[in-house]
């Protein structure tokens, strides 16, 4: 079983940032893919960014631009750079790892409020 703890969250001013990690129970040197979801208020869960075993990275448009996703092997911790956030960032961010396709872990999740 892995377990992902996600850390970092909380409320900003629009404009400023954040930074979230997402850390593992398990080595991420090997994995599949590591991803951030968000879900907002009376919406349903979406991708926020992605980044595979081989290091390529994908973004919701919503978030290019602003946001950037990383990982430390060393310290098995994938992170979501933030800037220039936005209320409508607001929501509950989610960390997921997939170690073996279709297997996936979920995070228990932080919230991020971003006020105007």
């Amino acid at each position: 079983q892995v377990q992902l703890v996600e850390s970092g969250g909380g409320l900003v001013q629009a404009g400023g940032s954040l930074r979230l990690s997402c850390a593992s129970s398990r080595s991420i040197f090997s994995i599949y893919a590591m991803g951030w979801y968000r879900r907002a208020p009376g919406k349903q869960r979406e991708l926020v960014a992605r980044i595979t075993g081989d290091g390529s990275t994908t973004y919701a448009d919503a978030v290019k631009g602003r946001f950037s996703i990383s990982r430390d092997n060393a310290k098995n911790t994938m992170y979501l750079q933030m800037n220039s956030l936005k209320p409508e960032d607001t929501a509950v961010y989610y960390c997921n790892a997939v170690y073996n396709w279709p297997m996936d872990y979920w995070g228990q999740g932080t919230q991020v409020t971003v006020s105007s």
